[in-house]
């Protein structure tokens, strides 16, 4: 089954009654629906595998919530020493994305007003363009040599979050902008 084929299930679940009809005012808007994607990803991101293989031999896959708490120890003394400076910041960039993710998200979402939605659509973009360093830079001649399904749907889980932020904040920006603008007198 396509994760858009689960989606349209998703939210066929989420907006019929027990007979199958649309329940009144419960219609899953776009904008809610990327972001339910995006939190569902990022949840089951944490139990598949992260990490397969390194330097080539093949291990005991690393899970999601295993590299979380890896990429954690950065920020613990001596937990990167042997690290460029520059390794330790993205991961330790990885670890508050991903904080940033699981705690501020749920938070905007509900309560967050749309400048607080518009900003955070753009911290999500902007994580994941931080994240992708794992790609680039855990490559075949790194030290990790193949990367799971549990870290490309956490890393897609940003970009849906930042697709389902920028959406609930509206798309009309700049005609609010100048709407809000006084006319100017002509001359």
């Amino acid at each position: 089954m396509s994760a858009m084929a689960m989606l349209q299930q998703l939210r066929h679940i989420l907006v019929t009654d027990e007979n199958g009809g649309l329940r009144k005012g419960t219609t899953m808007r776009r904008p809610h629906l990327l972001i339910s994607a995006a939190w569902l990803l990022q949840g089951i991101a944490w139990f598949l595998p992260v990490v397969t293989s390194i330097g080539g031999g093949k291990i005991d896959p690393i899970t999601g919530w295993q590299a979380f708490l890896m990429a954690s120890s950065a920020a613990w003394p001596g937990g990167l020493d042997s690290s460029p400076w520059y390794v330790m910041i993205l991961t330790i960039l990885s670890v508050v994305t991903t904080l940033f993710f699981i705690v501020g998200s749920p938070w905007v979402v509900s309560r967050g007003t749309r400048s607080q939605r518009r900003a955070s659509a753009w911290a999500a973009a902007t994580a994941f363009l931080v994240n992708s360093h794992w790609y680039v830079r855990l490559t075949h001649d790194g030290w990790v040599s193949d990367l799971g399904i549990g870290y490309f749907l956490w890393w897609c889980s940003f970009i849906l979050l930042a697709i389902g932020l920028f959406d609930l904040a509206g798309r009309n920006d700049a005609a609010e902008f100048t709407h809000g603008q006084a006319t100017p007198l002509p001359r």
